[in-house]
C-alpha cells in the first residue's frame, strides 16, 4: 500500500467511514459512493486540495 502524509491518511479514513455508513456522495453526480476505490480517491483529492503530501493520480487501471 502506498504511503501518504498524516493529513491524507485522516481524510481517506474519514471518507471510508462515510462510505460504509452510506453518507459519502460523489461531487458531480451527487450519488452515493459504493466503491472502495472511489472513496479512497475522494479522500486523497480532498487532502491534496488542502495541500497535504499526496502522490500524483495513477493512470486508469482496468
Amino acid at each position: 500500500m502506498a504511503k501518504y502524509g498524516k493529513t491524507a491518511q485522516k481524510k481517506v479514513k474519514r471518507a471510508m467511514h462515510e462510505m460504509k455508513r452510506g453518507k459519502l456522495i460523489s461531487g458531480r453526480s451527487h450519488k452515493k459512493v459504493r466503491s472502495r476505490r472511489q472513496a479512497i480517491a475522494i479522500g486523497l483529492s480532498e487532502s491534496g486540495k488542502m495541500g497535504a503530501k499526496v502522490s500524483r493520480p495513477r493512470k486508469n487501471i482496468s
